[in-house]
């Protein structure tokens, strides 16, 4: 009874962080922003996972993201919910039972619960592939108006914003791409 307690809260509680996790785009420039410095001439910045989170196309990849995750969650929970009551109805008659009812019922509770944890799994893994295909797509339509801004700018070498500990972010060009992707997404653009 207590095994399949607890591979139930545990499969639930793995799948509920996978489903609501997958989308994880958002991140800010980095607090340390108040160091300052000079501008370095050609040295620039770019925060891929802050062009991810607020350019449209990131915007709208997330809500498809969410909209997976929310209907496997719904999914997932209804065909729960039954193998819950009755793991309940189990634990409290379980002091009246033989052990070998005990275990008959507990073996019949994981049996039910084998499925649904692959199908929980199998969610879980399509939401994984949907959020790296999205992922790719954007960063193949951000890399030539990365390309763009880099030329513009006049950047010699390009680093991970969020690497940055501090300095003059005044050559970061995420704010740039993220308009250019969206002027590219955008009707006539």
């Amino acid at each position: 009874m207590r095994v399949v307690a607890m591979i139930l809260r545990t499969a639930l509680c793995a799948t509920t962080l996978l489903l609501i996790g997958a989308p994880a785009f958002a991140q800010t420039a980095p607090a340390a922003a108040s160091l300052g410095g000079p501008i370095v001439p050609g040295v620039c910045l770019l925060s891929r996972e802050a062009i991810f989170a607020n350019a449209a196309i990131g915007k709208a990849a997330a809500a498809r993201l969410k909209k997976m995750s929310d209907d496997a969650q719904a999914e997932i929970a209804a065909e729960r919910a039954p193998i819950e009551t009755d793991l309940k109805a189990f634990q409290a008659e379980a002091a009246k039972l033989t052990p070998e009812q005990r275990r008959t019922r507990d073996q019949a509770l994981s049996a039910r619960l084998q499925p649904l944890q692959a199908k929980a799994q199998q969610r879980s893994s399509a939401i994984e592939a949907a959020r790296a295909k999205e992922m790719q797509q954007i960063a193949d339509a951000a890399q030539p108006v990365i390309a763009a801004a880099y030329q513009q700018k006049k950047c010699g070498l390009l680093f991970d914003r969020n690497s940055a500990l501090g300095g003059n972010f005044a050559n970061d060009l995420t704010a740039d791409v993220v308009r250019g992707l969206d002027a590219k997404a955008a009707p006539g653009g």
